[in-house]
């Protein structure tokens, strides 16, 4: 992990940005950490659109994951910001627009293509940084996940075994595969649902959480479009990383 920067916050917060085998990333972590014992950690998924602009929201969960007593890391995914685009994905986004315009359907072709890509190659690049993070003498573990794409966060619970709990944002599509993947995912779950986002299918987002094979699984679904989630929700999973990383 090759540190590009690092800042003080003014509030308790040392903020890092990094490059690891040409993925870019950010660490955040509570200026006390390097001095006392090592810390649990969080992976803040971002949605693809870029850490540019969603910076400042990663940074507000970074900073009361900090308050908390943990460190967080997120990686820019695959075709997003700077980063090389995805042809199948971009294909995919071309054909997502059409339907959208044409007040069709979105299909599951569609869908699987526009989603499987980014989640076969960033699985595996946030192994690879999950890998370097944990070897840094402030951060220890147990490991958390927190946020979307959905798909991925599906996946990592099943292939990655140091992700202890994980919080999902139900706001993306849902591939049929993802269905499957669930039945396989056993730890506790803290799934977040915003009733009327306009860019999610509600039906295909029960129905994942329905198949979530976890014992622990929390639905905590509120009113409002994609970018409203309430406070308190937010505090809610909060609550639920200090349960189950402490």
């Amino acid at each position: 992990m090759h540190v590009l920067s690092e800042q003080r916050l003014g509030d308790g917060v040392v903020e890092r940005e990094f490059i690891l085998g040409g993925i870019p990333g950010i660490l955040w972590t509570p200026e006390a950490a390097s001095a006392s014992a090592p810390v649990p950690l969080i992976l803040l998924s971002p949605p693809p659109l870029g850490l540019r602009t969603t910076y400042p929201r990663l940074l507000a969960r970074a900073r009361r994951s900090a308050a908390d007593g943990f460190a967080t890391l997120t990686i820019e995914l695959p075709g997003s910001g700077d980063r090389p685009r995805l042809p199948a994905a971009e294909e995919a986004h071309a054909g997502l627009r059409r339907a959208m315009a044409a007040g069709e359907p979105v299909s599951d072709e569609i869908i699987d293509a526009l989603v499987l890509p980014l989640v076969d190659k960033s699985v595996p690049e946030w192994q690879a940084v999950l890998d370097a993070s944990l070897a840094l003498p402030e951060i220890g573990g147990p490991v958390g996940y927190s946020g979307g794409v959905i798909a991925i966060g599906t996946r990592l619970a099943v292939v990655e075994p140091r992700i202890s709990a994980a919080v999902l944002f139900a706001g993306s599509f849902v591939p049929r595969s993802t269905l499957e993947e669930a039945r396989r995912v056993t730890i506790p779950l803290h799934v977040l649902l915003q009733w009327d986002d306009e860019g999610n299918d509600r039906r295909a987002a029960l129905d994942l959480f329905d198949a979530f094979g976890s014992r622990e699984k929390t639905l905590n679904a509120n009113m409002g479009g994609h970018t409203g989630v309430p406070q308190f929700a937010a505090d809610a999973a909060a609550r639920f990383f200090t349960r189950h990383l402490r």
